[in-house]
């Protein structure tokens, strides 16, 4: 099997490589990734870099919701207020705004309370965990306290990487609502993570014998769309020149989180009547725009099928686990997650 490489994904609060005296001012530390010194210079900051929680309040509203379902161009009606928000959907929330002149080049802020200080950062988005205790209810203000729950250093093909979690808890009226962890993998410096002379075909379409799929493909416009609903001014996303000569990749780079939605959305669409109560995603190799790809769903799993035995042996209804991927002509599984459901 190929080595996974995380998608390059930026959320709201990402990073760009620190401008000149960015890195004093936020005690950045300087040093390559590769190579024993660069090891070292991420386990220094792996055990000394902690840095404290953060709070946030949004009135969620209906609005994103509903620009979302026009950017998706989803069939149903959007939720509205008192209806539930959808799974991942709080990705339209909790929205950071940074000052212009807060920006590096490549168009995300330069420092942030949960970005490493480490200079040269690219940042790639990993996966995630969601567990669905109840689900956030839109019209109705909600809270968020995250913190950083894990700081690891890894040793990859291509040197040394920083795993940093960053974990969110949820809450309305008081009452805990999503516990939410997000991976994400840091470097310093060092190319974009592709093989060289990839060419994306945008012609071919995947083949799969799912039995829950649904194929789609993005354009520029999407990608653009995406990134001003999720507050992400990361160029990759809709400056070709940009992620082409700069940043060295062979198209514009399709969002991780919209292909971890591509995933919730299937779900949402065969199983319209059974609740999200947790999942988990990994996001392993990049989209690029234009490729043509197929969003996959296998329900009721071996394993699934033995938890569905047990519950209802023991009285209860019963839930299910369901197996996603999202697939294109070139890589079987950019994206993978499994859900259970309620």
């Amino acid at each position: 099997m190929s080595e996974s490489r995380p998608v390059p994904e930026h959320q709201p609060g990402s990073e760009s490589e620190p401008q000149p005296g960015a890195g004093a001012a936020s005690g950045a530390v300087s040093g390559g990734s590769g190579g024993r010194g660069g090891a070292d210079v991420l386990r220094d900051i792996a055990q000394r870099w902690r840095p404290g929680p953060e709070h946030s309040t949004d009135a969620l509203d209906p609005g994103p919701s509903a620009a979302l379902s026009a950017v998706l161009g989803l069939p149903e009606a959007a939720p509205v207020a008192g209806q539930p928000l959808p799974p991942l959907w709080q990705w339209l929330h909790f929205l950071h705004w940074p000052r212009r002149d807060e920006l590096g080049m490549d168009g995300h802020p330069r420092d942030g309370r949960f970005l490493p200080p480490l200079t040269k950062r690219r940042r790639m988005f990993a996966g995630g965990r969601l567990e669905v205790h109840a689900p956030l209810t839109l019209g109705s203000p909600a809270e968020v306290t995250s913190s950083v729950s894990g700081v690891e250093v890894k040793e990859g093909r291509s040197g040394a990487l920083l795993f940093v979690t960053v974990r969110g808890e949820y809450r309305q009226q008081g009452a805990l609502c999503l516990t939410e962890e997000q991976d994400f993998v840091y470097r310093s410096g060092g190319g974009a993570p592709v093989p060289e002379g990839l060419v994306p075909d945008t012609v071919t379409a995947p083949g799969a014998g799912a039995s829950w799929q649904v194929p789609w493909n993005t354009d520029p416009a999407l990608l653009f769309r995406f990134s001003a609903l999720t507050a992400n001014a990361h160029r990759i996303h809709y400056d070709a020149p940009y992620t082409t000569d700069t940043e060295g990749y062979p198209g514009l780079v399709v969002h991780g989180p919209l292909l971890a939605l591509s995933m919730l959305e299937l779900v949402r669409r065969e199983a319209p009547d059974r609740a999200v109560r947790a999942l988990s995603y990994r996001l392993r190799k990049p989209v690029f725009c234009g490729e043509r790809l197929l969003t996959c769903g296998e329900p009721g799993t071996e394993g699934a099928a033995r938890e569905d035995r047990a519950d209802a042996d023991a009285g209860g209804s019963g839930s299910g686990k369901v197996r996603l991927w999202v697939a294109s002509c070139r890589e079987a599984a950019h994206a993978t997650a499994e859900v259970t459901l309620a």
